[in-house]
């Protein structure tokens, strides 16, 4: 340009850099830095470079790189979403550059992001950040395009994060239900989870959420979770600061001005209090958390945040006895105090469905007696919460127990938040279950009268979450049955998505064990295997449902405390042999 130095105090680009930067081949490059070289050139220091763009991500780079390696401050401001205020389907921004006198070093770059919603602009680190979260505002507003048009044939799930730290904050499902009759009042609601309910079957799985929405009656809901990091000012708090954005994702064919109710389980959010927090070298960061159940029960449960939909360990937690007076006061209080919240750990409850039919086959065992005094010795191998070994420990008097547990936090947070303990009968030893078995198949073989896995793989990328893919190797599988006695069971959790990966598993089980059971749990992915050495033992499904109720009578002695909903022979109803 013919203008001389810092001579303008703005430069003003309305979709030009879009018009040039057409590709990144050399040429392009080259031109593109000759226009940002005479910007920088005429522009006082101080003076700043506005650019209106798409922002493509080829494009934000290039600019954001070129500005900020000269030293400039870099602000990336959304002037525009998609929606009935604009024709176009992606969001506008405008790139703003302010000039700074270059600093000779290494001097920190200064890039920030201010999205449509929001006045006060946002930090960033990097230059790769920044394209991040713009291409993030850009799928959102396709998708928000999108929804608008059609219904989803599948359900679309988003996070909506936190202004100030940037963490997910809500995650929402957007469900249509096709067969559900538009008229004006049932296109559109959002159903608030409850917090710590999240992972239930009905909220946290596809089906789950499909079956929601269509006795909801709505022809689409979107649902919210609720995040353990975040803070929440009730259902109203909620429903003002959601109102806005959810209304981005509604369907087609939504009357003007219709009123979107929310609706929620019980009228409020659900009840979470985070106990512990920590992070374990070997299993990652976890939570220790009392959540409020369906009705009036707590329950604590272990999260991995690895992974953190699913409920590592859960139990439920007994009511606590009132205080001398406290019961009148409480008649006016809406909700309890910190103080009078449970905490004692209720040692009969077998929360999760797994854990109840693994204890079921224990039936596979012994004569005709029952089992409860027999002298067993079982092996564990995954503690957790160690609600499992517990219950065994407690309901089968003369069990030994052994616990093998690789991750020495995991005992700690057993013992101290779970009700777990050691004693002449119960052992856990800290080690690596392969090692440990392998061991123990060298030295003493046929000693256990149970074992039972239920380990979970830290390997999230295979499609076998429980157990590890070792555990269920022919070598290590031989082990097993070397240490378990003749007519002994071992039993496996297994979860597997992969149906490939399951029935090679399955394969190897029988080559290993002749007599192979398998119990799906409904609603989940568990299957538990119940696996013997010997074929001689094979019971057919009446017979082991009369074992189950006979055991369970046998269980259920006067004065010991026994959950009414747990019904040894339904356990084993759905048992097939394999």
């Amino acid at each position: 340009m013919d203008f001389p130095d810092a001579h303008f105090q703005a430069v003003l680009d309305k979709g030009t850099l879009d018009a040039i930067l057409t590709d990144e081949e050399e040429a392009t490059l080259a031109k593109v830095d000759k226009m940002f070289a005479e910007i920088s050139r005429v522009l006082q220091v101080g003076g700043r470079y506005l650019c209106v763009s798409l922002a493509q991500a080829h494009v934000l780079k290039k600019a954001v790189e070129y500005f900020s390696r000269e030293g400039w401050v870099v602000r990336v401001h959304q002037v525009a979403g998609s929606g009935d205020k604009q024709q176009f389907v992606l969001p506008v921004f405008v790139y703003i550059m302010t000039k700074f006198r270059k600093i000779p070093g290494s001097a920190p770059q200064i890039l920030e992001i201010c999205p449509e919603e929001q006045d006060k602009p946002m930090r960033v680190e990097s230059a790769e950040q920044l394209v991040a979260a713009v291409k993030d505002r850009q799928h959102y507003a396709l998708l928000c395009s999108q929804l608008s048009k059609t219904p989803c044939a599948e359900q679309v799930s988003l996070d909506l994060c936190d202004k100030e730290s940037g963490r997910p904050r809500y995650t929402l499902h957007v469900v249509d239900s096709p067969l559900v009759k538009p008229s004006r009042d049932n296109h559109f609601a959002i159903f608030i989870i409850p917090q710590g309910r999240e992972t239930e079957w009905l909220f946290g799985t596809e089906e789950g959420r499909r079956q929601l929405a269509a006795s909801t009656g709505f022809g689409r809901l979107v649902t919210v979770a609720l995040h353990r990091e975040q803070r929440y000012e009730g259902m109203a708090g909620i429903q003002a600061e959601l109102s806005g954005k959810v209304m981005e994702l509604a369907p087609p064919g939504l009357p003007a001005r219709q009123q979107v109710p929310f609706l929620s389980v019980g009228g409020d959010i659900g009840v979470r209090t985070v106990q512990h927090r920590d992070t374990s070298p070997m299993s990652g960061e976890y939570v220790v958390e009392d959540v409020k159940g369906d009705g009036t029960c707590f329950f604590r449960r272990l999260v991995f945040l690895c992974n953190r939909n699913v409920v590592q360990s859960e139990a439920r937690l007994l009511a606590p006895t009132a205080l001398p007076g406290q019961k009148k006061r409480r008649k006016d209080k809406k909700k309890p105090s910190p103080a009078e919240l449970p905490a004692a750990i209720d040692k009969s409850y077998l929360c999760c469905e797994h854990h109840k039919a693994m204890v079921a086959g224990l039936c596979l065992l012994g004569g005709p007696d029952p089992l409860p005094g027999a002298l067993l010795a079982v092996l564990v191998v995954g503690l957790g919460g160690g609600s499992l070994p517990l219950f065994i420990h407690d309901y089968f008097s003369q069990a030994r127990v052994a616990v093998v547990e690789i991750d020495p936090s995991m005992l700690e947070v057993a013992t101290r938040w779970f009700g777990f303990s050691q004693g002449d009968r119960m052992r856990v030893h800290v080690s690596d279950g392969l090692d440990y078995v392998a061991k123990l198949a060298a030295e003493a073989p046929s000693q256990y009268d149970a074992i039972m896995f239920d380990v979970d793989s830290k390997d999230l990328t295979v499609g076998m979450s429980c157990p590890p893919p070792a555990f269920v190797e022919k070598p290590f599988l031989q082990k097993v049955k070397t240490i378990l006695k003749p007519e002994g069971v071992f039993v496996l959790n297994l979860v597997c998505r992969d149906a490939r990966l399951k029935e090679s598993v399955l394969a190897t089980l029988r080559e290993v064990f002749p007599l192979l059971y398998a119990r799906r749990i409904e609603g989940e992915v568990n299957e538990i295997l119940f696996c013997q050495p010997s074929p001689e033992g094979r019971r057919d499904p009446t017979e082991l449902e009369a074992r189950a109720r006979a055991l369970e009578g046998a269980l259920r002695q006067p004065g010991r405390p026994w959950d009414s909903s747990y019904v040894l022979a339904d356990m084993l109803q759905a048992v097939k042999i394999l």
